[in-house]
């Protein structure tokens, strides 16, 4: 299928062919007919792509204090490959569509065939959530519901507001969304004020029942607010305009009344005035896009809808809200549409974006496409059938791969794949038979970047393809144990992402998996004891066979509550997510099994959330390891600091830049930091080739990870 995406770094729109995204529980699939182009939000990505890396730091100053931040810690060349990795990635665009559902789920209020809208992007197939899907009226045309998204967010901004039948309200700003805004005030029994400076924006406002402040021919929005409010000061003011003045917000203080209301929507400069405020004690307000639910992943991913007792309207109520005052005639968007193209013209309609008289770009698809047939999955036997006969884990030796080239598949394209292990991939031997992606977009990105045969959205359609001999899997953690299963049923040979399981009972079904695929090699990308500083350090321990005790420190830094990795659903938490990594350097630096574990979490406040804690692990030789996993330090300190006492020595690791021996001649250093990466796909894909034992054992992927299952649970409780 095609779909507009925009790379940020050099500012290419780009009419992209990605695969039709794969549509997962709680989700919809939709045909798109429709789509409104935002001039607004769509046109601020497309300016800040084009810009220069100058114009780029200075619009983001924030971000580049980051990047100064990661460059102290992680060096120059680690920090540059970050930032060009993320600049590269294509985004979508586009954020209000109309279409027809051609897939939903059994107990889905939408059924196959049902007229929607949504917030999907510019794409010719969407998959969304269903708490941001509505149908959409038998009165309403597919072309006036594309607006649907941008009335919702004119929407929430006067549900903010507030408005009661007859006050005054002043639109400030009249673009797609104040012209929206403007007709539903008037719908709630308001009196509208609208001030732009283009006259055709003026002259729709007051079609619509407002009147007017002309700016283009010099009146004062202050001395007219006055006049029109009979000297009182107007009830409340949106804004819905966008410019880095802060006149604006000093503007609307000024016009309105004691204990008037004032609510943003656009984007523009808050350098706030305290006596425009405190003298009438002022309201003020910023609004959150569609409305209650936005960007809550329980209620847009897990359909965990709110309440409406408690929140009557939702960003999903707040679009059937505006569907159902376009069926009454209450909002009316035909004088809005400006420019139409089709769908494969999309490209020269984006020139319109720069057109001084563009307002409503719509872009229309060809439906009469059907969806392509995709073969069901292969029988996979269940994972709790494959026990068949007595456990078989011994020291695993895999055959020589029979043919000259290994084809592999990527199940994941994000940040970490992009960045860290796909430009490490040998360019001889290696067939790069397909990358899979949930919405497909990034896959399709990285397919042309590194030259893979095909992009996909389906994880099953690497199982079914005799030809593709190993996969590696970097999605979501609660994905990893799933998938290993699978592909190593479907005759894989599996590289996967830390950690292997969330879970005692997923890292079972993995033994159990295991144990009856003799012939194949599972990995886990325990990079660290790849990285030569490891390596030198392991070395050097030779000539002090003592026990050892190892210290090791993890600077890690704050991940918000609300990300991914610290639900411990879907991420597993940050000790099992992460914190297995330094469990496994442990064990390699040791040598010898562990045999005791016991976590020392932080309790409250700086450690509310588990990743604030110290690990102690006892090994069978009498060595001992102490790590300190903590997110409540300085970014200033180094991230990973790995110490080992031993035979009258000390060697000190510091952050993978640099290694040497204390008590001893050794010094070493690299470049850039060195984690490993590049040797342990080297490793990987050499086992494969050649034959011959697993790059880590067995017995130690699954100590490492059921002691960081035990140790999170501990953590957690």
């Amino acid at each position: 299928m095609k779909q507009i995406l925009q790379n940020l770094g050099n500012g290419e729109t780009i009419l992209a062919e990605v695969p039709i995204p794969r549509r997962g529980s709680g989700a919809v699939l939709i045909q798109t007919t429709k789509t409104l182009v935002s001039l607004g939000t769509e046109k601020m990505l497309i300016e800040f792509g084009k810009s220069g890396w100058l114009a780029k730091a200075r619009s983001q100053p924030d971000k580049v204090k980051q990047v100064l931040q990661k460059i102290k810690t992680d060096g120059f060349w680690a920090t540059l490959e970050t930032v060009r990795a993320k600049l590269d990635t294509p985004i979508p665009l586009g954020y209000c569509q109309v279409g027809i559902v051609r897939d939903s789920g059994d107990h889905s209020p939408f059924r196959p065939g049902d007229r929607v809208v949504s917030n999907g992007p510019h794409a010719e197939w969407v998959v969304v959530p269903e708490n941001l899907t509505a149908k959409i009226p038998d009165a309403v045309a597919d072309e006036t519901a594309a607006f649907t998204v941008i009335g919702a967010i004119a929407l929430q901004g006067i549900r903010l507001i507030q408005p009661t039948l007859g006050e005054r309200v002043v639109v400030s700003g009249l673009g797609l969304i104040g012209l929206i805004a403007v007709q539903i005030l008037r719908a709630n029994g308001c009196q509208v004020l609208g001030i732009d400076l283009d006259q055709k924006k003026l002259a729709l406002a007051r079609q619509f029942g407002a009147q007017v402040v002309d700016l283009s021919v010099g009146q004062d929005p202050v001395a007219v607010a006055e006049q029109w409010s009979a000297g009182v000061g107007v009830d409340a003011v949106l804004i819905t305009a966008s410019t880095k003045s802060d006149e604006l917000i000093h503007q609307a203080a000024t016009m309105c009344r004691q204990r008037g209301r004032i609510v943003l929507v656009g984007v523009i400069g808050l350098n706030l005035r305290r006596a425009d405020f405190y003298e009438k004690e002022l309201t003020f307000q910023v609004s959150c896009s569609y409305g209650p639910g936005r960007y809550d992943d329980n209620y847009e991913k897990r359909g965990l809808d709110y309440p409406i007792g408690f929140v009557r309207w939702t960003e999903k109520r707040n679009f059937e809200a505006v569907l159902q005052l376009m069926a009454e005639g209450k909002i009316d968007v035909a004088p809005l549409i400006t420019h139409r193209f089709e769908f494969a013209d999309a490209l020269n309609g984006y020139q319109a974006v720069s057109d001084p008289q563009a307002l409503g770009i719509l872009l229309n698809y060809d439906s009469a496409a059907s969806l392509p047939a995709t073969p069901s999955a292969p029988a996979l036997s269940d994972v709790q059938s494959a026990v068949t006969s007595e456990p078989t884990l011994t020291s695993r030796t895999l055959p020589r791969h029979a043919e000259a080239q290994i084809n592999i598949a990527f199940i994941g394209a994000g940040g970490f794949t992009t960045r860290m292990l796909l430009p490490l991939l040998p360019k001889a031997g290696i067939g790069r038979a397909a990358i899979v992606s949930s919405t497909g977009v990034s896959a399709a990105h990285a397919a042309k970047k590194f030259g893979f045969a095909r992009a996909l959205s389906d994880f099953d359609e690497v199982l079914r393809d005799p030809s593709i001999h190993a996969v590696f899997i970097t999605t979501p953690h609660s994905l990893h144990a799933r998938m290993v299963c699978q592909a190593l049923q479907a005759g894989k040979h599996v590289f996967v992402e830390k950690p292997l399981a969330l879970t005692h009972e997923e890292l079972a079904d993995v033994r159990r998996i295991v144990e009856h695929t003799r012939d194949r090699c599972l990995m886990v990308g325990f990079n660290r004891r790849f990285s030569p500083h490891l390596a030198r350090m392991k070395q050097w321990l030779k000539s002090a066979p003592a026990n050892k005790a190892v210290i090791i420190t993890v600077n890690a830094g704050v991940i918000p509550e609300d990300h991914w990795t610290q639900d411990p659903a879907v991420g597993g938490g940050r000790i099992i997510g992460e914190g297995c990594h330094f469990i496994d350097c442990a064990r390699f630096l040791v040598g010898h099994p562990i045999s005791e574990s016991v976590a020392y979490p932080l309790r409250g406040g700086e450690g509310r959330l588990g990743d604030c804690v110290a690990l102690h692990l006892g090994f069978a030789d009498g060595s001992v390891a102490t790590i300190h996993y903590l997110a409540n330090g300085s970014k200033d300190f180094p991230k990973e600091r790995i110490e080992v006492f031993a035979g009258g020595k000390v060697l000190v690791c510091n952050n993978f830049l640099s290694t040497r021996e204390i008590g001893g001649r050794g010094k070493f250093s690299t470049r850039g930091q060195d984690k490993g990466h590049a040797e342990e796909l080297r490793q990987f894909l050499q086992a494969i080739r050649d034959g011959g034992p697993w790059p880590i054992p067995w017995p130690e992927l699954e100590e490492v990870s059921d002691h960081a299952i035990s140790l999170a649970c501990h953590v957690r409780q």
